[in-house]
């Protein structure tokens, strides 16, 4: 699955390869790191088709108004009186008028957009995490440039740099490592970062995350719970922060059991995809019987699917042989064969309030106070876990 180019309407861009930009009708473009300007007796698009831009002055012209009322309307239109915007609002109308935003950008040294760059857009997650944040940047007149660092981090740290190129007002991370290094220099330059589905020991960045230490323990409770001996973990890289937290909460949950910790079976993936989780279903299919795990968590939905779907090619029977927890709950997760428990993340609220924090310190630096929000997870039961649900019948969705 991809993620559409427009989410939610036109506010809404996406990068689709390294090098793109945010040049419009100025000519501004990326050239060898610097902004630079066609040649001015180059002929544009527009007058290649035989048509002319049309420039504030024809408009103010039009409405019988000065240069500075046309900007106001533009620009600050509460402060002009409804009758002059309704006349200067028929000019640009009747000429078909287009404002040069990239023009006032490369004035202003800061554009109307904002980065947000995620671990993976493919993933039903992220989808959701973008539409919250794109909802709060429409609301504050801004637009979403999205990226997919694909959990690479020479592809974050390009993505990185050119986002701070393009002067975006401000950039949202799901960082595949953090590196204060990294991120410090982009905020001492003037471009704010916040971190989102990511926790940070500095206090000097806001950041919007989940508690996946308690996710991961009320996963494995829950299996515990319902009789499992032989249990397993699916996740990776553990250079994810979040596949990390929610193997220690895992771990917590198994040794407030009683039990040990090496009694949690590792499948470690290199991705958390689909493929990684149907891969990691033919490890678990392949071993004998008497150590085959009766129960797995997994890091994320993508690869409890997977799981899912190779142990229902394989004959292994979910719940009965092999049960189920996979975490986010997106919208797949009760749509699946065998609707598949979860641990429910606000995937919305998480953008939409990350993107508030940005555009706040973005506007007002100094009056800014950085702010670290968590948000607690909760387990939602359905069928590929249905021997535990005994103890949970009060959280399983409808």
């Amino acid at each position: 699955m991809t993620l559409p180019d427009r989410l939610g309407g036109w506010k809404v861009k996406r990068f689709n390869k390294l090098g793109g930009n945010l040049a419009g009708p100025s000519g501004a473009v990326k050239s060898d790191g610097h902004l630079t300007r066609f040649n001015r007796h180059r002929k544009t698009a527009t007058e290649e088709r035989g048509q002319v831009a049309v420039g504030m002055k024809a408009v103010a012209v039009k409405a019988g108004v000065s240069l500075a009322t046309v900007s106001n309307v533009l620009n600050h239109p509460d402060i002009v009186a409804p009758s002059t915007r309704r006349r200067v609002q028929r000019a640009i109308d009747a000429l078909g008028f287009v404002r040069n935003e990239s023009a006032r950008q490369l004035r202003a040294g800061r554009s109307r957009f904002i980065g947000l760059l995620m671990l993976d857009i493919g993933n039903p997650f992220f989808t959701d995490v973008a539409l919250g944040a794109e909802q709060a940047a429409e609301e504050a007149g801004y637009a979403v440039v999205l990226c997919d660092s694909r959990q690479d981090l020479e592809r974050e740290g390009r993505y990185l740099a050119l986002l701070e190129e393009q002067r975006v007002e401000g950039i949202l991370l799901s960082p595949v490592a953090v590196s204060g290094t990294r991120l410090d220099q982009i905020r001492r330059r003037g471009t704010p970062v916040v971190l989102v589905d990511r926790r940070s020991r500095s206090r000097g960045e806001c950041f919007v995350a989940v508690d996946d230490v308690l996710g991961g323990d009320i996963a494995v409770s829950h299996l515990l719970d319902g009789g499992h001996q032989r249990l397993a973990f699916v996740g990776g890289s553990f250079d994810i922060r979040q596949v990390q937290d929610r193997y220690e909460g895992a771990v917590a949950a198994l040794v407030r059991a009683g039990r040990r910790q090496d009694e949690l079976a590792v499948i470690t993936t290199a991705l958390l995809t689909l493929e990684c989780g149907q891969r990691a279903g033919r490890q678990i299919a392949d071993l004998p019987r008497t150590r085959r795990p009766t129960a797995a968590f997994c890091a994320n939905d993508l690869l409890a699917l997977g799981l899912l779907q190779e142990m229902t090619r394989r004959g292994v029977r979910v719940p009965q042989d092999l049960a189920i927890v996979g975490y986010d709950d997106i919208a797949f997760a009760a749509g699946a064969a065998v609707p598949l428990s979860s641990v429910r993340q606000p995937r919305a609220e998480l953008g939409r309030t990350a993107a508030q924090l940005l555009l706040e310190e973005a506007r007002a630096p100094e009056q800014h106070r950085h702010r670290r929000v968590v948000f607690k997870p909760e387990l939602v039961v359905r069928a590929s876990s249905a021997r535990a649900v005994s103890g949970h019948r009060k959280n399983a969705a409808s």
